[in-house]
């Protein structure tokens, strides 16, 4: 089970784009690329809310957040599109489907952006199964997204693994009873990911294999 924002995508720089587009709209400051990429994880309501009340975590105006919202999805669905893999990325999940592993993509990502990310990338076809944000009741860090993973694939919880950028992947493998390899890029909340926390921290998405074998 593999994460897609900072993990198989730099999608940063598209996400800041519309975050930045909605605030404009909205006549309000626009946020540096660096603070945007910090509130990246938890999915796309926490992201508009925290551009929305930053530096607090509290919850906007209601009526704030609707209008936020809307164009927050309007105007990222016009650059979705141009979010490109890390590199090694695309040998990595090639050499992991040739080795037999059944993958899944596992994200906090609405389940439309999700699917352009990974359609206009080419990554769709690695995928045998795609869980978005939207998917289920609840995302990651609850391990829900992660036990559907296990139930669809007839596989122990024990017996899989997630591959992520953020302490809310680390949560959620945790949560479930999986293991957790973490890659040392990404987003993560402006904070690095520690080995003490994970099973395993790779520079490379292509080192995975390798620890698995």
């Amino acid at each position: 089970m593999i994460d897609l924002d900072g993990t198989l995508v730099h999608s940063a720089p598209e996400i800041a784009r519309g975050i930045n587009a909605m605030l404009v709209a909205l006549s309000l400051p626009t946020l540096s690329a660096v603070q945007i990429e910090a509130y990246i994880g938890d999915g796309a309501e926490k992201l508009i809310k925290r551009a929305l009340t930053q530096p607090s975590d509290c919850e906007p105006d209601a009526a704030l957040f609707v209008q936020a919202k809307q164009l927050f999805f309007t105007e990222y669905a016009k650059v979705v599109s141009e979010s490109l893999p890390y590199p090694g990325v695309v040998s990595a999940l090639e050499a992991l489907k040739n080795a037999g592993y059944r993958l899944a993509c596992v994200t906090n990502k609405p389940q439309t952006f999700t699917q352009a990310v990974l359609t206009t990338s080419n990554l769709l076809p690695y995928f045998e199964l795609v869980v978005a944000g939207d998917t289920l009741a609840k995302k990651k860090p609850d391990p829900d997204q992660l036990i559907y993973c296990c139930e669809q694939f007839g596989v122990a919880l024990n017996e899989a693994v997630l591959v992520g950028d953020s302490k809310v992947d680390v949560a959620a493998a945790r949560s479930a009873g999986c293991y957790m390899i973490a890659v040392s890029y990404g987003y993560n909340h402006g904070q690095l990911i520690e080995a003490s926390m994970v099973d395993a921290l790779v520079d490379d998405l292509q080192d995975v294999l390798k620890l698995l074998h």
